[in-house]
């Protein structure tokens, strides 16, 4: 019973993307027909090849089906996830440089105003994202960087900075102290213990802080919605999310848009979801 409980619980998470995937090789007419017919006409490529290159599907050619707004639309999904990849590299990149220096000194040194300022940074990211955004796109415009992905970076590394600097702190703070100890003795400086030494010991959280602020920026919509305007310049969930409610969606090519949407953060993630997992349980707990 339990293994029958645990298989029909991965099938319910994973059944609606294999329906998007398998819907993307597919035909409109196959997925529409009731009963479905998935695999009576074959697999295709036309959806894929429509957004790649521009070739109209077959199925798309027939009188009287008006596909050209959505079909405009869902073309952008590559420029959009290669935009998406780009903020979020950035992102993770920045959560990096600046949040593994504030965690140790906040995990090692002591300065005035240390756990006042510890606090307000953790706390920070607990106010609603939407009760910012306003405050957000005025500092945004009155920079003049609306429509530029910089906007984008700088916003989502002040949201995704103070996980990254809690999960770090935590961690830390668990490398005995004697380890910097004996780095001190041998004339090591405070930065050459956080490079040398620190940082290796704490990999594993830092590679999952620095994915889990990678998939938040590269899934992130409302802050998108605001400051990005033109369809060059927008990213990926806002893309999807105008895909998605024209009136003349195309089930086919959604699904297709929607496969080549996650492919980037899959690839990423994937080969290295154990390591960020323990990364994340170990900066949690310890």
């Amino acid at each position: 019973m339990i293994y029958t409980a645990a298989i029909a619980a991965v099938g319910f998470a994973l059944a609606p993307f294999v329906w998007v995937i398998v819907s993307g090789f597919l035909p409109e007419v196959a997925i529409l027909t009731v009963p479905p017919e998935w695999f009576r006409s074959g697999l295709i490529a036309d959806n894929y090849r429509y957004i790649l290159t521009g070739e109209v599907p077959r199925a798309h050619e027939v009188g009287g089906q008006l596909r050209r707004m959505i079909s405009e639309e869902v073309r952008h999904v590559p420029r959009a996830a290669l935009n998406s990849s780009v903020v979020a590299g950035a992102v993770l990149l920045l959560n990096w440089l600046l949040g593994a220096p504030a965690a140790y000194a906040y995990a090692r040194l002591r300065f005035p105003g240390r756990v006042a300022t510890f606090y307000f940074i953790t706390v920070s990211r607990l106010i609603p994202a939407v009760a910012l955004a306003i405050p957000y796109f005025l500092i945004v415009q009155r920079l003049g960087l609306l429509d530029r992905h910089l906007a984008l970076i700088l916003i989502h590394t002040a949201l995704t900075i103070p996980f990254t600097v809690l999960i770090l702190v935590l961690y830390f703070r668990s490398i005995p102290v004697e380890i910097e100890e004996s780095a001190q003795l041998d004339g090591a400086t405070r930065w050459a213990i956080l490079r040398r030494v620190m940082l290796p010991l704490a990999l594993p959280s830092l590679v999952g802080a620095g994915l889990f602020a990678f998939m938040l920026s590269y899934s992130e919509f409302l802050f998108a919605l605001l400051v990005t305007t033109t369809e060059y310049s927008r990213t990926l969930p806002v893309t999807l999310a105008s895909v998605a409610s024209n009136p003349d969606v195309s089930w086919s090519l959604l699904s297709a848009g929607t496969t080549l949407a996650v492919l980037p953060a899959l690839i990423l993630v994937w080969p290295i979801w154990r390591y960020m997992v323990r990364g994340l349980v170990s900066g949690s707990l310890n």
